[in-house]
């Protein structure tokens, strides 16, 4: 009788289609599910084989996503709650009770992860009053949240009693659809429905509409030790102009993606964007961010939607979490009580 064999868990692809399949969640919980996942589906017999599997199945994901500053944050997370659990007294016994009960843990981390969207809501809400306008760059699930509890706010019915406007920054002409596109498109049907005047512009005009804007509400693909922020291209310039016009600037993000990086620039992210590429008549690039020439980066080139900037905290007014709303100094703590 011919052996079977079994095929090993691609946790990569595991990570894209959980996020195809539920556009609501986040890449940080998407890499926690696939690491449950992995857990689940692959056989490991002491604590030692546990931690093993989940740092080689971190490096691949990693290895494997051109941009994993967002996803770092969930697989850190789930490695220190996993390495935290297993030194317990009460982890010694039957392990594989104890890998079950780790994993159905770790599903509980996941769907409060999920709900942690309406805390953020409420608490954002108050920071939008009658008369306001509202300026934000789109993309983002949980400014979209946000903004529709403060249109619902108020009456049962889905039209609340305070009246806002809102103005989205687009993605530059020409460059297509994208997710981030249809998202935003959602929530400006979603805050149109609910009779809030909403405007959308192109990045070149932010400055222009900016003595109209009464504060300004960005999403986050990671939040860094030292309070700034990393987030889709074209952040960073929104918090400078807001900074120059006196505009107070707000990150509306979940705490499970508070990362663990410290980057003093653009250039410290840790990825291979791109962004300036200096050519010649023949087409070949001079040199690029990192100095590497034409047909370098393969698959670890992060391309269109992807791309992100580093925000310092310097720009930042505020942190809109679901523990609360923080200061930029206030992360570096929180991460230590993750950690330490």
């Amino acid at each position: 009788m011919p052996s079977q064999t079994t095929t090993p868990y691609d946790i990569v692809a595991s990570y894209r289609r959980l996020l195809s399949e539920d556009p609501d969640l986040t890449q940080p919980v998407a890499a926690i599910e696939s690491l449950i996942l992995g857990l689940a589906n692959t056989p490991a017999t002491t604590v030692s084989e546990t931690l093993d599997l989940v740092s080689t199945l971190t490096a691949q994901l990693k290895a494997g996503i051109p941009n994993s500053i967002s996803l770092s944050a969930g697989t850190d997370l789930f490695q220190q709650y996993l390495i935290t659990n297993l030194q317990r007294p009460s982890a010694r016994g039957d392990f594989d009770q104890i890998r079950s009960h780790l994993v159905q843990n770790g599903r509980l981390f996941v769907e409060r992860a999920k709900a942690a969207r309406a805390d953020i809501a409420g608490y954002g809400r108050h920071f939008i009053r009658d008369g306001n306008t509202v300026l934000t760059n789109g993309g983002s699930r949980v400014v979209g949240a946000l903004l529709r509890n403060a249109a619902e706010s108020g009456n049962g019915r889905g039209r609340g009693t305070i009246r806002f406007r809102v103005i989205y920054v687009g993605s530059p002409s020409g460059c297509g659809k994208s997710a981030s596109d249809n998202e935003t498109a959602a929530n400006i049907a979603a805050l149109r429905e609910r009779d809030i005047p909403v405007a959308e512009i192109p990045p070149t005009a932010i400055a222009y509409c900016m003595d109209t804007v009464t504060s300004c509400f960005v999403g986050a693909e990671g939040v860094v030790e030292n309070g700034g922020i990393v987030s889709r291209l074209g952040t960073y310039q929104m918090a400078v102009l807001a900074k120059a016009a006196g505009k107070p600037f707000y990150v509306v993000s979940e705490s499970h993606k508070f990362v663990r990086l410290y980057p003093l620039g653009q250039r410290d992210l840790g990825i291979d964007q791109r962004v300036v590429e200096f050519k010649t008549g023949k087409g070949v690039v001079v040199e690029s961010a990192r100095g590497q020439t034409d047909g370098e980066g393969g698959d670890s080139l992060v391309v269109g939607e992807s791309k992100v900037d580093y925000t310092p905290p310097s720009f930042i007014n505020g942190i809109i979490t679901e523990v609360g709303v923080l200061l930029p100094s206030a992360v570096s703590e929180e991460l230590i009580k993750i950690w330490f």
